[in-house]
């Protein structure tokens, strides 16, 4: 038994066959001819709509209309279980009466109307196949059947006028009535977010969740660097999601990040994605060589990474409409790869697909929210990193904010006065790796950021920057990260009981202070390294 069956109705050139053909592409349904039908009856019947009309009118007239039904049970009996057809067209109440009831509550009626002239304009414009069609659309009409269908809209369950709408208005119009985009918006996202200034361990994070989700979604840019545990050596994305080596989810770069073609192009090859796994929006900012070297100002002043990312971002809205602003639908060997992130993300919640979109830097680093002027350029917080995807947050089911035992940021650049910002209560490796255990020489490698290769100042856990990254980003979970920088026996945890009572304690005061539960907990960089502590 088909899923669904739609019926439409309407005049000669009114756009039920445009109408069917889209419904075919964007929904997979199986499109139903009703010449077919007549040449199933009678294959040696002439293939012009005058001999068409007039079998069918025959037909009619033998079995009421049934000969419809009959022979839409014939092919409905011959495809998969729960498919969709649409059947074009219908001309007669009977008609659709017969298919009302061989088939029941799974068939919707819908007709398409249009004035004359607009009717006579579009009639002038057909080919004459696989129909040879009359030569005049006052012909067409001259058929009684054809001149008594506008009555067939009293009855309908769908009525839309052709005239004022686009042929992609009456695919959305009839796409809602049928329910086929789904009811409401289904909370299929999770987003995962930085609740510091960067470099909390999104990546090893996003890459031991990704394996649960049919989608990847990017943003930013290459100013982060998300480093993912691998052997022989890690390996760290700059424009990819974290899982992108290691899951067969489909990847997204959506429409709000920004890229630089050669390290994107490097990540691509190296992942080895085709154009069947990754899209990357055709509006996708590009970094130019001199967006990079205008950056050199805040190298020097406060330790910015210098990718272009800003300056990129600044051209994108300072140049519109002024001067050419090359995006990522112009970049041939993009081409493949390009195709809009909204559709695909739309596509995958219709169809009850998980996605997993992974924000870059950290919530202290917002442009709106982070100390000005020592931000990045762009906002951090779920809301930015939804807005840049083109998500809605009613989409949204779990936000996890990642935050690491000891806050980070760069190390403050030369010269006098200048700084990457500030932090709260700055202390030096010597004293974490007295209270850890850890080597100073193994703290100073781990401490080096992964993008510009430059050391970290590293500050005591700031309660404030945690309330406040909680408020802005009302997460659902919490994943702590580096908590063998509180002891090294951690490491060997592989529980939640085996972690230090120290460790433990520090653990429930997160979560009275975010006022979410710490899920994830990661002991170490290694592929074993988080204690999953989630009920989701």
């Amino acid at each position: 038994m088909a899923k669904l069956i739609v019926l439409l109705s309407g005049h000669v050139a009114s756009g039920k066959s445009t109408l069917a053909k889209l419904l075919e592409v964007e929904f997979d349904f199986h499109v139903v001819k009703t010449w077919q039908l007549l040449n199933t009856v009678r294959p040696d019947v002439a293939q012009d709509r005058k001999s068409l009309q007039e079998l069918g009118e025959e037909l009619d007239r033998k079995t009421n209309g049934q000969w419809v039904v009959e022979q839409l049970g014939s092919f409905v009996s011959s495809i998969e279980p729960d498919a969709l057809v649409v059947v074009d067209a219908v001309r007669i109440q009977d008609q659709i009466d017969g298919v009302r009831k061989g088939f029941g509550k799974i068939v919707k009626h819908i007709h398409l109307h249009a004035p004359k002239a607009t009717l006579t304009k579009r009639y002038r414009k057909r080919s004459g196949k696989p129909i040879k069609e009359f030569k005049s659309y006052t012909q067409v009409l001259r058929n009684p059947t054809e001149k008594d269908v506008p009555k067939l809209a009293s009855a309908a369950d769908i009525v839309v006028d052709t005239t004022r709408n686009t042929e992609k208005d009456v695919l959305i119009r009839a796409a809602c009535h049928l329910g086929l985009y789904g009811r409401g918006y289904e909370r299929v996202v999770d987003v995962l977010v930085g609740g510091q200034y960067g470099s909390e361990g999104k990546g090893q994070v996003s890459a031991y969740l990704s394996s649960e989700y049919d989608l990847l979604v990017r943003v930013g840019g290459p100013n982060a660097g998300h480093k993912v545990y691998e052997l022989p050596e890690p390996y760290t994305f700059h424009s990819l999601p974290s899982g992108a080596r290691t899951c067969t989810a489909d990847i997204v770069i959506g429409a709000g990040a920004v890229v630089n073609v050669e390290t994107l192009w490097r990540e691509i090859n190296d992942c080895d994605l085709n154009h069947r796994q990754l899209t990357i929006d055709p509006q996708v900012m590009l970094i130019s060589a001199r967006d990079i070297r205008k950056e050199l100002g805040n190298v020097k002043s406060i330790g910015s990474t210098g990718q272009g990312v800003g300056a990129a971002t600044a051209r994108r809205i300072l140049d519109r409409g002024i001067n050419h602003v090359e995006l990522a639908q112009h970049v041939k060997k993009f081409r493949p790869f390009v195709r809009p992130a909204s559709e695909v993300i739309e596509e995958a919640c219709r169809n009850h697909k998980k996605i997993l979109l992974e924000g870059t830097q950290g919530t202290g680093l917002s442009l709106f929210h982070g100390s000005y002027p020592h931000v990045t350029s762009r906002d951090t917080t779920v809301a930015g990193c939804l807005s840049e995807a083109g998500i809605s947050s009613s989409r949204v089911r779990k936000v996890v904010m990642v935050c690491r035992t000891y806050p980070i940021r760069v190390q403050n650049p030369g010269g006098a006065g200048n700084t990457s910002g500030p932090m709260s209560q700055e202390i030096k490796l010597p004293e974490i790796s007295r209270r850890s255990g850890i080597s100073v020489s193994e703290l100073r490698k781990t401490e080096t950021t992964s993008t510009t290769k430059k050391k970290r100042r590293i500050s005591e856990f700031d309660w404030v920057l945690l309330k406040k990254a909680a408020e802005l980003n009302a997460p659902t979970d919490i994943a702590l990260t580096f908590v063998d920088y509180i002891c090294k026996k951690n490491r060997e945890a592989r529980r939640f009981e085996q972690l230090t009572q120290e460790t433990v304690r520090f653990i429930q005061e997160v979560e009275r202070v975010a006022e979410a539960p710490v899920s994830l907990i990661s002991t170490r960089f290694h592929h074993r390294s988080v204690i999953d502590r989630r009920s989701w």
